[in-house]
């Protein structure tokens, strides 16, 4: 018996509650658990790679939100018209493609968009009348839990388009080399008639006869519904050319697998990386470093990273990890710039940006480049020599150790341990394990840390982590120097003159060498325009070279570089920036870096901080009369002789110019001078703790320095003489165990320095 209208009212409403329910009980995404690609671009959108999905495919994401309108419309006019209207099967077009199979015309498809969707799904042979069956069930099965939108977007990413390319996304990479989003009309009418007979429609990189009469039989039914749309009349009768997987790019290789890696760390899914890479710079530096290491082949350097970023965005703009990406006998896939390694003299410029912001320096501040030793730490010079006093300035560019160690030894916290650990160095062992071989190299740092060291210099002080994405870098800062140290810091980088010319390099530029220790890594780091760049020569394996030295091998490549992005237009300039607002230039007598007095002869001007650089009257230079037969000193003014000002310097440097061919005129004879008439204890260094060794015990080295006419000094612990020695000359003491002891040295006239010590015992 039916049932009454009642009954088929109930009847209605049940299944109506059941298909609600289908829909609104929770169920996976229909494209859950699928395998993806991932598409990387530079910053201009030129496919860096295209990367195959854990199935083999060319498969990548792309929500129906990010697809142009045109594109799943002219899919849904050529492939089911009826496609928002049918429950998942099309009875009309299932009888007309029997019927057209059956009389022999011109072949029709009659599955669904839906019906396609579950064939790919879940593997159904449709081939056969059971097949078609499974397939047309599932369709329903599909229709009833998931929305119109749902399934064409599933749809749309698993369409066949050839071989292993899946779906519109991967499709419009491989075939047109460009994202789905940035497709034309024609375009997406050929991607849109190649899923219905892939192998016929794509036989051969330029499209075939059968994909350009597809598209015109597609164009014609576009026109009917668009006719505003005739505009592309003219653009569907050009050829269309299409390209084939075999020639994907693989450009940028290192910066592309670290952007994959921490994709794949992230467990993100996302198909499309936008990375920050600018694709005619990466160019630039690659077509460098190939020409520079052929040209440089007798060396036997065969290895070269390199690492541009812009400093206002923190954007890598260039990564080049090896020489080259190919070459096993350099290991060339690793990235040289992520691994750790000596920087050389790379951090001498953050010591000394250091000391200006603790009023220990200013440029012009004179320091001591003689012997000297920091506990059992005894730097010298690369070339072996000492150049007695220079300027601050002067001993950053040229490179010299023992100021920069002085220097360095002088900080207080925070010191050069403190400001790496700031700046995200990481892997750092203990302060007491470095020392003061810190300053020269001894830890290890990564192109990454050092290059956004630099850019904190042309950022004012204020450090930011790089990125490799098209987005700025996260809001994370630190300052790490003051606007006006980093200023300055700059200003004398950019005083160093270029090997090549013998100027400093104009536009300037602000750089700095670096050579680690048994010649194993060559460094030149710096910043010019609104970008700091950081090269590194030498072997992924740490072995040494003779050649790896940075300002000879080094500086070079990293000047072409410059040179070559400057030839290339793509340096945009630094980024506006007004003077910081507490830098005063002030005039400093030239030869000992203090404020002038009447006898100084000749003053320059330094950049000083307000209420941070130190002030002190200049008390070097002294009057004396020289007897104008004889030539000799005499110690007052007579009717033969004539006034000349002198430098009157402390004994290790009058020391040194002697040794050097270059003596002072001596006026000790005179009488003692006023400057720095009391001696100055060098070692032992203050605040630093000594360590003896219970088995082997060293002595502690002790050095002072004296005026000049100063010929002997007396040297005291706790009160008791323990010897004498010249000025600038090493007294060798043994103290009797660990403990707290007050080092004394006096001169002759009873000038004197004091010095707390203490010593520890260690196994």
């Amino acid at each position: 018996m039916w049932p009454g209208r009642q009954g088929l009212r109930a009847l209605a409403g049940a299944c109506a509650l059941a298909m609600l329910a289908l829909r609104v009980w929770p169920h996976e995404p229909l494209l859950a658990g699928q395998a993806w690609s991932h598409a990387v671009h530079a910053s201009g959108g030129e496919l860096l790679r295209l990367t195959l999905a854990a199935d083999q495919q060319f498969r990548l994401p792309l929500r129906l939100a990010d697809m142009p309108a045109a594109l799943p419309e002219s899919v849904l006019l050529y492939e089911d018209r009826w496609f928002y209207w049918h429950p998942g099967v099309n009875p009309l077009a299932l009888v007309r493609s029997a019927w057209a199979s059956a009389t022999g015309t011109r072949r029709q498809g009659g599955s669904t968009i839906t019906m396609q969707l579950a064939r790919r799904l879940y593997g159904i042979d449709s081939r056969s009348v059971g097949g078609k069956l499974q397939q047309a069930a599932a369709a329903l099965w599909i229709e009833a839990r998931y929305s119109k939108r749902d399934i064409l977007e599933a749809y749309l990413n698993l369409a066949p388009y050839g071989g292993n390319v899946e779906g519109v996304g991967a499709a419009s990479v491989v075939y047109f080399r460009k994202s789905a989003g940035a497709l034309v009309l024609p375009e997406m009418l050929a991607l849109a008639v190649i899923p219905q007979n892939p192998r016929q429609r794509l036989a051969g990189v330029a499209a075939p006869l059968a994909l350009r009469a597809a598209r015109a039989r597609l164009w014609q039914l576009w026109q009917e519904r668009h006719p505003d749309d005739r505009r592309w009349q003219a653009d569907m009768q050009l050829a269309l050319h299409t390209q084939g997987k075999g020639s994907l790019p693989f450009l940028a290789p290192h910066l592309v697998d670290l952007l994959l890696r921490e994709q794949q760390q992230a467990q993100d899914v996302q198909g499309v990386i936008d990375s920050s890479l600018d694709l005619r710079a990466q160019r630039v530096l690659e077509r460098v470093i190939g020409d520079y290491l052929r040209s440089r082949a007798e060396t036997g350097v065969v290895n070269a990273s390199a690492m541009l970023v812009d400093s206002a965005t923190m954007q890598v703009r260039a990564l080049v990890g090896s020489a080259d990406y190919g070459n096993a006998a350099i290991a060339g896939q690793v990235n040289g710039t992520l691994g750790r390694r000596s920087p050389g003299s790379t951090l001498k410029p953050f010591i000394y940006g250091l000391a200006l912001d603790q009023g220990l320096l200013h440029p012009k501040t004179v320091l001591r480049d003689t012997p000297s030793a920091f506990g059992a730490f005894t730097p010298e010079n690369f070339d072996g020599r000492f150049a007695g006093p220079l300027p601050a300035e002067d001993a950053l560019i040229r490179s010299r150790n023992v100021p920069a160690v002085a220097v360095a030894a002088r900080l207080s916290r925070p010191d050069l341990y403190d400001f790496l650990q700031q700046a995200g160095v990481a892997h750092m062992d203990t302060r007491e394990h470095y020392g003061l071989a810190l300053v020269l190299g001894g830890g290890e740092v990564s192109m990454e840390e050092l290059v956004q060291m630099y850019a904190m210099l042309a950022n004012g002080g204020q450090w930011r982590p790089v990125t490799y994405r098209g987005a700025a870098a996260p809001e994370q800062q630190r300052r790490l120097l003051s606007e006006e140290a980093a200023y300055i810091t700059l200003d004398m980088l950019r005083r160093n003159p270029r090997p090549d010319t013998a100027v400093p390099g104009q536009p300037a530029i602000a750089w700095k060498t670096g050579t680690s220790w048994g010649f194993r890594d060559a460094w030149t780091a710096g910043v010019f325009g609104r970008y700091a760049l950081v090269v590194w020569l030498g072997n992924f394996d740490g072995a040494g070279n003779p050649a790896l030295v940075g300002v000879d091998m080094a500086a070079p490549l990293f000047l072409r570089m410059v040179d070559a992005l400057r030839a290339e237009r793509l340096d945009p300039g630094p980024v506006p920036r007004a003077l910081p607002a507490d830098l005063r230039l002030v005039d400093v007598c030239a030869a000992s870096g203090d404020l002038p007095d009447q006898a100084c002869p000749r003053v320059v001007p330094s950049w000083f901080i307000a209420g941070k650089s130190p002030i002190k009257r200049s008390t070097l230079h002294r009057q004396v009369w020289i007897d104008k037969d004889k030539g000799t000193l005499a110690c007052r003014q007579g009717p033969n002789t004539v006034a000349r000002t002198v430098e009157a310097w402390s004994s290790d440097v009058q020391q040194l110019m002697r040794q050097a061919g270059l003596p002072l005129r001596d006026s000790s004879a005179c009488g003692p001078t006023d400057t720095d008439s009391a001696p100055r204890i060098l070692q032992p260094l203050r605040g630093v703790r000594h360590l003896l060794r219970a088995a082997h015990p060293e002595p502690i080295l002790l050095v002072a320095q004296a005026a000049g006419e100063v010929r002997e000094l007396f040297w005291f612990v706790d009160g008791a003489l323990v010897g004498r020695a010249a000025p600038g000359a090493t007294l060798a003491w043994k103290p009797s165990g660990p403990g707290h002891y007050t080092v004394r040295v006096a001169d002759g006239n009873g000038h004197a320095d004091t010095r707390e010590i203490d010593i520890d015992l260690v196994p």
